[in-house]
């Protein structure tokens, strides 16, 4: 796979990692270069793949699809836990990995390792699950007296797997383990940013016996050069994407008569009523907006709290933040290391200083800091923790998605008011109800448009056993390993 492998867990040595289309490792003329977001420079190099590369993948994802259909529920199976297996076994080499692609701490990195390989795990356990419910029928209606059927799942054929930055080997596993399972072929589009985790994934799935090849592709490579190639193409049967909402749109509009499985952009609304618990609510809420530096879709976007607790909460959340600081990537008590880009810390940048000139009271933070040791190329991707208090409804931080570290607490009077600002914005992905009285915790998380409403806790999607996704612009279907596997499998009638 790679042409020179990763060194010590002190320093990455350079690797270049190919393409890997109908069992074979190949290269093109361009390479994506990868930074380094724990020592600065580049660690590794990605071979990028060109659109005669992605017609190559598209051609053996399709050919190889018959002879998906004909694997067993078992044999597929017995693939997800021998993935699983081989990932742990890499565990160390993946964890370094996504510190130095995505700037995450070791310890958060550690686990998504293990999250993913569960994934695999769990994926093998629900596709036995979902093979083993079909159904028996008769007919019921005049005419039809006597007629018996079956109703059986088979796979959808190939599916197209476009994943994000953030969790580069979790998420990737929340795609391909429900497709492998399920018997699709799958076609592999990795962040271009975040590409050696999924590199070494397709590594371990080469090695797997008797998956056949052209049944796994991995096709990194910039969007603007193979994205419309792969998402347009008639051979793909089902898109799994996680990203932004502007692109997830882009692929809806470039797709055809396909399965589309969106999980979209977040804005997630916390909603604190007075008769909450203030301090469970701090700490929730400071997890749920500085974990990751803020780059989760999943993040806590914006607090409401009723009027009544407000300066309360914004006193009990900045009694939380310094625990949130950033650090060596590799110490084990680093709670956040930069963003994952200069152009990301632009634009937290700008939805601080709009909420502040529209009237914020910035408590804390609000500029980039780096911390001490950090190389010169990486300061500008260090944005400070930071607490605004009394936001007005009008600020765009408000409505908008903001991937960085920043708590944004504003008001509300009521219930009514409450439902109106969380709702306000384009994106309903998750949300948060704070209160001590059920009925109202049920009733406000009816009324809230999102996919997902956590009681009394900050959004999570773990491993995915619970379904998840997003309404308007924050996506289309559900995930989860067993909702996944679902969308990604059709039912066959065989009337008997």
């Amino acid at each position: 796979m790679a042409l020179q492998e990763i060194g010590m867990a002190t320093r990455a040595a350079q690797r270049r990692e190919r393409l890997y289309i109908d069992g074979e490792w190949l290269e093109t003329e361009n390479a994506i270069p990868v930074s380094d977001l724990a020592d600065g420079g580049t660690f590794a190099q990605v071979t990028a793949a060109d659109p005669a590369a992605a017609h190559a993948a598209l051609e053996a994802a399709h050919e190889i699809k018959p002879r998906m259909r004909e694997t067993t529920v078992v044999e597929r199976a017995t693939w997800c836990e021998t993935i699983a297996e081989g990932l742990r076994e890499r565990e160390e080499e993946l964890a370094e990995v996504i510190v130095r692609e995505a700037g995450k701490p070791i310890s958060s990195a550690r686990g998504e390792v293990g999250q993913a390989a569960e994934r695999f795990d769990r994926a093998a356990e629900e596709a036995r699950n979902v093979v083993s419910q079909g159904e028996y029928r008769e007919g019921s209606t005049a005419g039809h007296e006597g007629w018996q059927a079956i109703v059986k799942h088979e796979p959808i054929g190939a599916v197209l797997c476009i994943t994000p930055y953030n969790y580069p080997l979790a998420t990737t596993a929340l795609q391909v383990a429900p497709a492998l399972a399920a018997g699709n072929s799958v076609l592999l589009k990795p962040a271009s940013k975040t590409p050696i985790s999924a590199a070494i994934l397709a590594d371990v799935i080469s090695e797997v016996d008797g998956i056949p090849d052209g049944a796994f592709n991995f096709v990194p490579g910039e969007a603007s050069e193979i994205g419309d190639v792969l998402s347009g193409d008639d051979r793909v049967n089902a898109i799994a994407m996680t990203g932004s909402s502007g692109a997830g749109k882009h692929v809806a509009r470039e797709s055809g008569m396909v399965n589309l499985h969106m999980e979209l952009g977040g804005n997630a609304p916390a909603i604190v009523f007075e008769d909450a618990d203030l301090a469970d609510v701090a700490g929730n809420c400071a997890k749920g907006s500085f974990k990751y530096a803020g780059q989760r879709c999943s993040a806590v976007s914006r607090v409401l709290a009723h009027e009544s607790v407000h300066d309360e909460l914004v006193d009990l959340i900045d009694g939380q933040m310094d625990a949130w600081t950033a650090g060596d990537l590799f110490e084990e008590d680093t709670a956040f290391g930069p963003l994952i880009s200069v152009d990301q810390a632009d634009w937290v940048e700008t939805l601080v200083e709009d909420a502040v000139e529209k009237g914020a009271d910035l408590v804390r933070g609000g500029s980039r800091h780096a911390p001490e040791g950090v190389p010169d190329e990486l300061g500008d991707q260090f944005f400070e923790p930071t607490l605004l208090a009394n936001v007005p409804h009008d600020a765009r931080i408000v409505d908008e998605e903001q991937f960085g570290p920043i708590a944004v607490v504003t008001t509300f009077s009521d219930e009514e008011e409450a439902i109106e600002i969380a709702n306000g914005s384009d994106l309903a992905l998750d949300a948060a109800v704070f209160t001590n009285d059920h009925k109202r915790a049920m009733n406000v998380a009816n009324r809230v448009d999102a996919g997902a409403v956590r009681i009394n806790g900050a959004p999570s999607h773990g491993l995915g056993d619970i379904p998840f996704g997003g309404n308007k612009d924050s996506g289309i279907g559900r995930e989860g390993l067993d909702a996944s596997i679902h969308e990604m499998m059709r039912e066959k009638s065989i009337i008997l």
